[in-house]
């Protein structure tokens, strides 16, 4: 796979060098040079063509992963549970006009019906939609740029972007605020956008779980920060979220469920017997040095998964690092020292992954924190002897790793640096090296930031990094939206956990919705009221009970 990434980067630049040099003046045209262009330009159709074949004759998962198919409605139908009711979202923009007005396409299919409706939210009004939410969800959105050094050209651009970024955002809400404070979420906008999507078939969705096949600007966005009901309409108290009623899970694409179902059995149909893996393994609290504020983490904490006794400080484990954007990348490796001295130590990430761990019956051994926590410890260790395998780390988009010396950059999950980089070591595991591990985890849990990615600057959706870790063999994952708030981040993982411990019989998704619920009514913390605090991270892939073991 890794030769067919670099086989059509190569074919889109020697394209480009061909559609130029055929375009000079006829007396600059060089025949010999156009010739080799077009010689390798063939050699390399034929290379993928002969790689998707290998592709979809022995990998036929990964295929449907990477390259998906229309799936017909019967077989759709097939792998849905009683509960579950599948939607698909396809919006028309610039790039089809004239031929369609923009629209928005929904499609809700559930075990024994269809229904396809159409919106007049085109893509246009939904990245209007989803880009204002995003400044209420996002803080990063209201960091004030004006104070940044600009030393270079890059500095400065990024500068620019961010003081851009900021003015968007004051003009889509209305508000001008601090970073250092709770975003301003319109709950009457998130309305209107439920309106838009779902207005039309509420009844067929009613009651069930949602698979959602999201599309352009919406994977930008989670859906539990949809509200159902006109909030200048509705009780006292918090708003009448989407996640209250229903419980959800995305998936990359409609053939992707087909694929990550394939060979369940129900939980009561598999013999106990046949499962070797253990439940467990953690990394976390990378060896970092910036100097940032610090989250204090009592010695013993309870352990019904919610009750956290640590500071309620705004710590985020974003690549915010001490100071402006760094560039982690020098030549082919990252830049080991930036890594290590610009992003900030997260010592809380180790009480997460203790809790959970213990919430899961695992020793104390399948956390690995700290120096031991390295690139490569992780490429050396049997992965796919495990059922959960749990990041809790910063996450880095691709425009953030900024690697310039390949061809595109990579978002990646930061480890412990180690002294010299290497190939196989330089802190940063990305996106192509996960591809290249073997997992067999019905569950992978980034409790980083950004891990979705959808949307972003430099990413793709799901940020390139998640649909790694399904093409490496998970089954599952969860990952985030924006800088998550680390107290927010180790309630929410462990009282999932905790959720699927006391009921075994619900799904990832369902306990990650009761985790929402607990959070954002918590007494003893009202800013975690606020869908940035509670509502960042998603179920991605297979979120269902019938999974489960």
């Amino acid at each position: 796979m890794r030769e067919r990434q670099d086989l059509v980067a190569e074919w889109q630049a020697k394209d480009k060098s061909l559609i130029a040099a055929r375009s000079e003046a006829p007396d600059k045209r060089d025949a010999q040079a156009e010739k080799t262009l077009a010689d390798r330009l063939r050699a390399i159709d034929t290379r993928l063509a002969e790689i998707d074949a290998v592709l979809a004759k022995d990998f036929p998962d990964y295929t449907a992963l990477a390259s998906p198919k229309p799936v017909s409605l019967a077989d759709v139908q097939a792998v849905l549970a009683d509960d579950e009711a599948l939607v698909l979202f396809l919006d028309t923009g610039a790039n089809w006009a004239p031929v369609l007005p923009e629209e928005t396409f929904i499609w809700v299919v559930t075990k024994t019906d269809m229904r396809w409706v159409r919106s007049d939210l085109g893509t246009k009004a939904l990245q209007e939609h989803v880009a204002a939410l995003r400044c209420g969800l996002d803080s990063s959105n209201w960091i004030d740029a004006s104070h940044w050094p600009a030393k270079d050209e890059q500095a400065k651009r990024r500068k620019q972007a961010q003081i851009a970024r900021r003015e968007r955002c004051k003009v889509l809400t209305g508000a001008n605020v601090s970073d250092k404070v709770l975003p301003p979420f319109d709950p009457i906008r998130a309305h209107a956008l439920y309106k838009g999507l779902f207005g039309e078939v509420e009844g067929l969705i009613a009651g069930k779980h949602l698979l959602v096949v999201p599309s352009g600007a919406l994977t930008a966005l989670p859906f539990q920060v949809l509200v159902t009901e006109d909030p200048n309409k509705a009780e006292p108290g918090l708003p009448p979220w989407l996640v209250r009623d229903h419980a959800l899970m995305v998936l990359p694409s409609v053939a992707s469920l087909e694929a990550l179902r394939r060979g369940h059995r129900p939980r009561q149909e598999r013999p106990v017997a046949a499962d070797t893996r253990a439940p467990f393994i953690g990394f976390g609290n990378p060896v970092l040095t910036a100097s940032c504020p610090t989250v204090v983490i009592p010695d013993e904490c309870p352990d019904d998964g919610i009750e956290v006794a640590a500071a309620e400080s705004r710590l985020t484990r974003s690549a915010g690092m001490s100071g402006t954007v760094a560039e982690f990348f020098r030549g082919g490796h990252a830049d080991v020292a930036a890594v290590k001295s610009r992003l900030c130590p997260l010592p809380d990430t180790a009480h997460e992954l203790r809790r959970v761990a213990r919430s899961l019956g695992a020793p104390e051994s399948s956390v690995v924190l700290g120096k031991d926590m390295t690139e490569t410890a992780v490429k050396s260790m049997p992965l796919d002897r495990y059922r959960i395998v749990h990041f809790a780390t910063h996450g880095l988009l691709a425009g953030e790793t900024a690697q310039f010396a390949k061809a595109h950059a990579e978002p990646a999950l930061v480890f412990s640096p180690p002294d010299t980089a290497t190939d196989e070591d330089d802190g940063l595991l990305t996106a192509s090296e996960v591809a290249g591990l073997k997992l067999d985890a019905d569950w992978v849990v980034m409790s980083a930031c950004n891990t979705a990615g959808g949307g972003a600057p430099g990413a793709e959706a799901l940020s390139g990094l998640a649909k790694a870790f399904f093409y490496a063999g998970a089954r599952a994952l969860l990952v985030s939206h924006w800088p998550v708030n680390s107290d927010a981040a180790t309630m929410l993982t462990s009282r999932t956990f905790a959720e699927m411990r006391t009921d075994p019989e619900i799904g990832r998704s369902e306990a990650m919705r009761r985790a929402m619920l607990a959070l954002m009514s918590d007494a003893k913390r009202p800013w975690a009221a606020h869908p940035a605090v509670w509502a960042p991270f998603v179920v991605v892939g297979e979120g269902g009970a019938q999974a489960l073991h």
